[in-house]
């Protein structure tokens, strides 16, 4: 009687080579869709931003926050000129509510240092007799930069600002506070996560199988 040997199905290496294309393929799309999706949840904060609105930031963070923390989020930010791959949103600022904030420190410096007793009066209306004309003709809101810019420039120019500039530092708040960057996983249990562990996958296999053939090369000519 005839032995019945075991099925035996045998993956070439180069039909694995044809199926990580397609993988590939799908990776890249699946990237693309989980950056696009990021970029809106991130524009969608700046806007928020923009309206000055708190509640509506509150709720854009948050939801871009819960995206990028669950999901494979690639992404290619520029750093001192160079451009390169990162995990995550990248660096980005609130700048209108750090501007709300620093002028609330601003309006607090100026009703704690309002007193008329130094050489110069009070410097703090003197600036504001300069900088609010500027504002009226160029259309700069109170808290515009270029308004914050114009106050501390003018309250620089008297000798006896050094009290006033001290203590508007000290109320000035951090920018580092109002800079935000989310970093994602490298890996999650998401579509993206399984395709691209998949991938993985079928490269070291192909890896392996290319050792193992060079070796057995190599073998075969000393014998």
């Amino acid at each position: 009687m005839k032995k019945r040997g075991r099925f035996k199905f045998k993956i070439r290496t180069w039909q694995l080579c044809l199926f990580l294309v397609p993988l590939l393929v799908a990776d890249a799309m699946l990237l693309r869709a989980g950056h696009i999706k990021m970029t809106e949840l991130r524009d969608a904060v700046l806007m928020a931003d923009e309206a000055e609105d708190d509640d509506a930031l509150a709720q854009a963070l948050a939801e871009l926050k819960d995206f990028v923390f669950s999901n494979v989020v690639i992404n290619i930010v520029e750093e001192n000129g160079v451009q390169k791959v990162t995990f995550g949103t990248g660096p980005f600022y609130l700048e209108h509510q750090y501007i709300r904030a620093a002028n609330a420190a601003l309006k607090e410096a100026e009703e704690g240092l309002t007193s008329d007793t130094n050489p110069h009066g009070n410097i703090y209306a003197a600036a504001s007799a300069v900088c609010q004309p500027q504002a009226i003709a160029n259309g700069w809101g109170w808290n515009d930069a270029n308004y914050i810019n114009c106050m501390m420039t003018e309250i620089n120019k008297y000798p006896s600002a050094d009290e006033i500039q001290d203590q508007m530092v000290a109320n000035l708040p951090s920018t580092e506070l109002y800079r935000k960057n989310y970093a994602s996983p490298i890996w999650a249990p998401t579509l993206t996560g399984f395709m691209l562990l998949l991938t993985v996958l079928v490269i070291v296999v192909i890896f392996i199988k290319l050792i193992v053939w060079v070796v057995l090369r190599l073998s075969l000519l000393f014998i």
